[in-house]
């Protein structure tokens, strides 16, 4: 594959959460090694809440939609509120529902890379394991590694995982290229 198309969504409303930080510092790890990227955070995804009936032809959802048929791989990022995904998150991977008379169903067969970020360890890793069920549901297929990052640190937590993200995102490169 020679520019694959990696789509990220998540974060938060805020402009510079750390989450949304998080996923435009791996986009730019794949752009680095040949990706075509779109970020998907804030407004890009704060969507009505998910009604099946409803969800067609709002044009933000329609964009998000076919951002994500597009796609070769996604990343998916969430703050841990109470120890799960946000809300904002959860209701856009709802609206993935609207791929499923698609002939990619969801994200099937897709990698996935998953980011969580909390104010502390519990709920970074157990958002991520929230993640993991969300993107196996969803027919994807998480990377071995994912990324909990503790936002209560010192220092710049985000950039003190640029390591894990580019084992990350070389995972997702070398699923990419057994297909």
């Amino acid at each position: 594959m020679t520019e694959p198309h990696i789509v990220a969504l998540g974060g938060t409303l805020r402009p510079q959460s750390s989450t949304g930080r998080a996923l435009a510092a791996a986009l730019a790890i794949a752009e680095a090694r040949g990706a075509r990227t779109t970020l998907l955070t804030g407004e890009a995804i704060d969507f009505p809440n998910f009604d099946p009936e409803a969800a067609e032809n709002l044009p933000r959802v329609d964009a998000f939609i076919e951002t994500l048929r597009s796609a070769d791989a996604v990343l998916i990022g969430s703050p841990g509120y109470h120890g799960t995904l946000s809300g904002l998150v959860k209701n856009a991977l709802d609206h993935v529902e609207l791929t499923s008379k698609d002939a990619r169903v969801y994200f099937d067969g897709m990698p996935v890379g998953l980011i969580a970020t909390a104010a502390g360890w519990q709920a970074a890793v157990s958002t991520l394991q929230a993640l993991r069920t969300v993107a196996h549901a969803l027919r994807g297929w998480p990377t071995p590694i994912g990324i909990a990052i503790n936002t209560m640190g010192e220092g710049d937590a985000v950039a003190e995982c640029t390591g894990q993200m580019a084992i990350m995102v070389g995972q997702i490169f070398d699923f990419l290229d057994r297909r």
